[in-house]
C-alpha cells in the first residue's frame, strides 16, 4: 500500500484502510493507526523530527487533522532518563510561558494545526514501511490468538511447501511448520497435498509466532481414536498413555468409566474395523492397545505384552523397575531393538529394566550367599545361624542390631537370650566399625563440623575426605553431579565423571538437601530457605493426599527401599510374608 499525500480525497484513506483490513483480516481500526502513524513520521520528517507531530483521521469522515504540540512543563524540569534532554520545540518552561499567556499551567498543550502537504519519495518509502510493519504485527497477533488455544487439536491443511525436510501447511488463517522429526518416517507430500497434522505447540516468536505440527506425536493417534470412537469422544472411555515408535509401532493405554463396556474392544472395534481406520491414516503403524490399571506392577506387565512376565520388583525413588521373565520370552520381551521395553517405559513413566529367571536366581543366590558371609564375619557365627539371618529378611548388621528383640527371638531355633546376643554382638562390630571410620576420617583431615551437617554419615565423611572434601565450605562448594556423579563431554566424547558420593546412591532431592544444609552450616543461606517437607498425615489415621498408605498400594518397601510381587495368570500378588508381618506389627 503506498501513501503519496495527504492532500488526497478524504474518503480515500478509509476505503484503503478498509480494503487492507479484509485483504489481511485483521482490524479496521488498527490499519488507521498505521496510515496515522506513518502520515505522523513523514510529515516529522519535512518539518523536523524534534517537533511533537501528531496526525489524527477520523474514523467517519477520513478527514485528516495534522498538528504540532508544545507541552508546559516545570522552571526546574529534569529528565527521567539520561538520553532525554530539554526539547524547545515540543517543550516550554512555565516561565517562558506566563510571557505569552497568563493562564498558562503545568500540562498545558499549545496546538498548531499544520498544512498539508505531499509526500515526497523517501516520505512514501517510509509510510509504506510503517504501514506495512503494523499490519505485519497485527496479522501474527491474530494468527497467535487464533492457535494459541487450539494445542492438541488436529487440524486440515495444504502443503505450501517443503524446505529441507520441514514442511510447512497452510492452515488458511496461518501456516504451520512440521519438523522432519514429526512426521512419520518415509512420508513424502508434494505442494497441494491435502494433510492432516496435530498440533503439539504454538510459539509466540518475534519472527512472528510459530504453529508446531506433528503427525508423529502420540496425541496425534490418541485424538484419531477420538474421531473413530465415539466412547472416546464422549469420555466414556479414557485414553490414559500412549506412546509411539511414529510409521512402526505403538502402545496406548486406556481406561472405561462404564464397567459394562469393554475399553479394549471398543477401540478395536468390529473386526478392527475402528483401529484399521487409525492405522491406514498413520501408514500402517501396529498398535496395541492394552488396559489401563491404577496397580502399578499390573499395568507393566501389561504394557510388555504380548510377553509374559514372572515378577516386579519397584525401586520408586529411583523410579526403576525391574521385571523378571521366562528365558524364553526375553526377546519378546525386549523386542525388536529394544522397541517393546523402550514403548512400555514411555507408556507407564517407569524405567524398565529386563532379566530372566535365572539370571535373577543366580542373582539371589549371589546375594544370599555375601549376606551369609557378612553375618558370620560380623557375629562370629556359624553358617547355618547366618543362613538363617538372610532368610528372615535381615540384609545389614544395621537391621539386626536396631530392631526390637523379640523380632529376632522369634526366629525358629532362637530364644531370648540369644537374640540378646546376637544384637550385642552387632552393635559391638559397628561400633568397631564406626571407630575405625572415625579415625580414617581424623587421619583424612576432615573436620568434626562436617559430621554435624545433618544427613552426612561417617561413611559420606571419609567418603569426601578421600575426594578432597574437609571441610562444610568445601561441601557448600559442591554441585549435585560432583556429589551423585555424572557425565561430561571430553574430545568429543561423552565421559562419565565420577562423584564424590557416588557409592551411597542419593537420589537427586537428597544431595540437593545435603548441599543446602552444608550451606546452612557455613552460614551462606539462612534454614529458612531449605525446603519444607510435605505433612504425613492430615488428621489423625488419614494419609494427606499422595502419600504412601501400605494398606492400598501394591506391597511395602523392604529393607532395601523395593516392593516385590509375584505375578499369576497376570494378577500382581504380595509374595514377601515377613512383609505382611512387619505391616502387622
Amino acid at each position: 500500500m503506498a501513501v503519496t499525500g495527504i492532500s488526497a480525497n478524504r474518503l480515500e484513506l478509509l476505503q484503503i484502510a478498509d480494503a487492507v483490513a479484509r485483504e489481511k483480516n485483521i482490524d479496521r481500526e488498527i490499519v488507521i493507526e498505521a496510515i496515522e502513524e506513518a502520515i505522523q513520521k513523514g510529515a516529522k520528517s519535512r518539518y523536523g523530527a524534534h517537533h511533537d507531530i501528531r496526525a489524527k483521521i477520523d474514523h467517519k469522515t477520513g478527514e485528516l487533522a495534522l498538528t504540532r504540540h508544545v507541552t508546559v512543563v516545570e522552571d526546574d524540569w529534569q529528565p527521567e532518563d539520561e538520553l532525554e534532554e530539554f526539547n524547545d520545540s515540543a517543550m516550554v518552561r512555565l516561565k517562558d510561558a506566563l510571557k505569552r499567556d497568563p493562564e498558562a499551567v503545568v500540562g498545558k498543550d499549545y496546538v498548531e494545526v499544520l498544512p498539508p502537504f505531499e509526500f515526497g519519495r523517501v516520505q512514501t518509502q517510509m509510510a509504506r514501511q510503517v504501514v506495512t510493519g503494523k499490519v505485519r504485527e497485527a496479522e501474527r497477533a491474530n494468527q497467535y490468538e487464533e492457535f494459541k488455544d487450539r494445542v492438541g487439536e488436529i487440524v486440515n491443511g495444504t502443503v505450501k511447501r517443503v524446505e529441507y525436510g520441514n514442511t510447512i501447511v497452510d492452515l488458511g488463517r496461518g501456516e504451520g511448520v512440521m519438523r522432519r522429526d514429526q512426521s512419520i518416517p518415509r512420508e513424502v507430500f508434494n505442494i497441494g497435498d491435502r494433510i492432516r497434522t496435530y498440533i503439539y505447540d504454538v510459539r509466540p516468536e518475534a519472527k512472528g509466532p510459530q504453529v508446531m505440527l506433528s503427525r508423529a506425536h502420540p496425541g496425534f493417534m490418541a485424538k484419531l481414536f477420538a474421531q473413530e470412537v465415539p466412547e472416546v469422544y464422549d469420555g466414556v472411555i479414557e485414553i490414559r498413555a500412549a506412546a509411539r515408535d511414529a510409521g512402526s509401532r505403538a502402545k496406548m493405554a486406556v481406561l472405561s468409566n462404564d464397567s459394562s463396556i469393554d475399553p479394549v474392544g471398543a477401540c478395536v472395534g468390529m473386526r478392527g474395523s475402528r483401529v484399521q481406520a487409525v492405522v491406514a491414516e498413520l501408514q500402517g503403524e501396529k498398535i496395541d492397545i492394552i488396559q489401563w490399571n491404577n496397580d502399578e506392577p499390573t499395568f507393566i506387565v501389561n504394557a510388555l505384552a504380548p510377553a509374559e512376565v514372572s515378577k516386579v520388583v519397584l525401586d520408586e525413588e529411583a523410579g526403576r523397575v525391574e521385571v523378571v521373565v521366562p528365558d524364553e520370552q526375553l526377546s519378546l520381551a525386549i523386542g525388536r531393538r529394544g522397541q517393546n521395553v523402550r514403548l512400555a517405559s514411555q507408556l507407564t513413566g517407569w524405567q524398565i529394566d529386563i532379566i530372566t529367571e535365572a539370571q535373577d536366581s543366580e542373582r539371589r543366590q549371589k546375594e544370599f550367599t555375601e549376606r551369609t558371609a557378612l553375618f558370620q564375619d560380623a557375629l562370629d557365627v556359624d553358617e547355618v545361624i547366618a543362613q538363617l539371618l538372610v532368610t528372615e529378611g535381615f540384609a545389614t548388621v544395621e537391621d539386626l542390631a536396631y530392631v526390637e528383640p523379640y523380632e529376632v527371638a522369634e526366629i525358629e531355633g532362637f530364644d531370648e537370650e540369644t537374640a540378646e546376643e546376637l544384637q550385642a554382638r552387632a552393635r559391638d562390630f559397628l561400633d568397631k566399625k564406626a571407630a575405625e571410620l572415625d579415625a580414617k576420617r581424623t587421619e583424612l583431615g576432615v573436620e568434626d563440623a562436617v559430621l554435624d551437617v545433618p544427613g552426612v554419615t561417617l561413611g559420606m565423611a571419609v567418603a569426601l575426605g578421600e575426594g578432597g572434601v574437609k571441610t562444610v565450605e568445601d561441601l557448600a562448594d559442591l554441585a549435585t553431579d560432583e556429589i551423585r556423579g555424572g557425565y561430561e563431554v571430553r574430545g568429543g566424547e561423552r565421559v562419565k565423571v565420577p562423584g564424590v558420593l557416588e557409592s551411597f546412591n542419593l537420589a537427586q532431592e537428597d544431595a540437593e538437601l545435603l548441599i543446602l544444609q552444608a550451606r546452612v552450616a557455613a552460614g551462606w543461606i539462612d534454614a529458612s530457605e531449605l525446603p519444607q517437607p510435605e505433612p504425613e498425615y492430615e488428621e489423625e489415621g488419614e494419609y494427606a493426599e499422595g502419600e504412601y498408605d501400605p494398606d492400598q498400594v501394591f506391597g511395602e518397601a523392604s529393607s532395601e527401599g523395593l516392593e516385590e510381587a509375584e505375578l499369576e495368570n497376570g494378577d500382581a500378588e504380595v509374595f514377601a510374608e515377613d512383609l505382611e508381618q512387619s505391616r502387622d506389627a
